[in-house]
């Protein structure tokens, strides 16, 4: 027994002189660890309240428990196929139209060979990403307002007619993958820059030596480089599959599009927010998480198969 004792101290120890010789770094960790507690693991002690029907008034222990009244409610709502609908599709075309793009971006700018023009050419990529939705919708409006915007000036030069697009349900979800695309992807892409810049240099003037043309470069020394990097910024994606976006989609969103634009973020707005219906609007926060939490794992198991790659 004094011996385990002893050996327990002498660890003890052992650590406390790891964290102080390392205390540097453990600090420049704490307000990454205090935003995580904050901001994440403390507001998971409310999730309970998709059980009850909560009342600001009465607060956690006075709200009356309804068990799963609030999840019942949310699947049998008439519209939950659209907003379910809606949600998935827009994702799906976020993950195979905006998500490839900034590794092509990133492999493009790599075989830039002219520093100030790819500095440039950086800087003018990474600009929308620090405009807001609003800017960003603006813009848009300009660019294709039925009376005065740039795009139905020219359809209506060609063709004497207009198109109301911000109107039309059937072009709203390709409005906001262009968008997206055009606002993020030069900031997406400096993650695929970073692993570009990490791959040995020899291994490209090996192949040079060999007589491999930039495609087989590309194939057999950038993909493969640049593949741990995608599997796991793809299965955060797919863990984020119930996300579309809020921010943007409600900028865009307007009675005459919510057949294809309505989603779950903006339903949970008008009637978490608007209407002040917390339980339900907790309700669907969770039912979101765990079907994320199911992508996930089922993608990651898939992803450990096939590449060898995953995020655990």
């Amino acid at each position: 027994m004094t011996t385990v004792t002893q050996q327990s101290t002498v660890h003890h120890r052992k650590l406390w002189r790891y964290l102080i010789r390392h205390r540097a770094f453990y600090i420049m960790l704490l307000p990454g660890i205090v935003f995580f507690l904050l901001f994440k693991y403390v507001p998971l002690m409310g999730s309970f309240i998709a059980f009850q029907d909560y009342n600001i008034f009465k607060g956690y222990g006075g709200s009356e428990w309804v068990g799963l009244k609030w999840f019942n409610q949310f699947i049998t709502y008439p519209n939950f196929g659209r907003l379910m609908k809606n949600t998935l599709i827009i994702s799906l075309y976020q993950v195979v139209f905006a998500f490839p793009l900034p590794i092509l971006l990133a492999v493009m700018l790599n075989e830039v060979r002219h520093m100030f023009y790819k500095r440039f050419v950086q800087t003018l990529l990474y600009l929308p990403h620090f405009l807001s939705w609003t800017i960003v919708f603006g813009l848009t409006y300009m660019l294709l307002s039925p009376t005065n915007g740039l795009v139905n000036q020219f359809i209506h030069a060609q063709t004497g007619d207009t198109i109301a697009f911000l109107q039309q349900p059937e072009y709203f979800r390709s409005i906001i993958i262009t968008s997206g695309i055009w606002k993020e992807m030069g900031w997406n892409a400096i993650i695929f820059i970073a692993a570009i810049a990490g791959i040995n240099p020899s291994l490209y003037e090996a192949a040079k030596m060999d007589g491999a043309s930039r495609w087989k470069q590309f194939l057999h020394i950038s993909l493969p480089g640049l593949l741990p990097a995608i599997m796991i910024l793809l299965l955060l994606k797919l863990g984020h599959i119930m996300d579309s976006g809020f921010e943007q989609i409600y900028q865009f969103l307007n009675p005459a599009t919510f057949e294809t634009g309505d989603v779950l973020d903006t339903y949970t707005y008008r009637v978490g927010i608007l209407q002040g219906q917390y339980s339900i609007t907790t309700a669907i926060g969770l039912f979101k998480s765990v079907i994320g939490f199911i992508f996930l794992v089922v993608a990651n198991r898939i992803s450990r198969w096939t590449t060898g790659e995953g995020i655990y």
